[in-house]
């Protein structure tokens, strides 16, 4: 799978759990919540004031990497 900006919450969570702690250390402590499932990665990252661009480089490192 290649996550992108657009990548839904619930689509990267279906496709590896691991990717929660990414995350949560980022500083997304809702990641279970219903509502964000639906959000995307930059919708999200905006809501929480965190730039996706480093998001998005943790996560394809650890999907690279793993």
């Amino acid at each position: 799978m290649i996550i992108t900006k657009e990548t839904t919450m619930g689509q990267m969570l279906n496709y590896d759990m691991g990717i929660a702690d990414i995350l949560t250390k980022s500083g997304m402590h809702c990641v279970g919540c219903p509502s964000s499932i639906n959000e995307t990665l930059e919708e999200a990252c905006v809501v929480h004031g965190i730039p996706f661009e480093i998001v998005l480089a943790s996560i394809n490192n650890y999907i690279t990497n793993k």
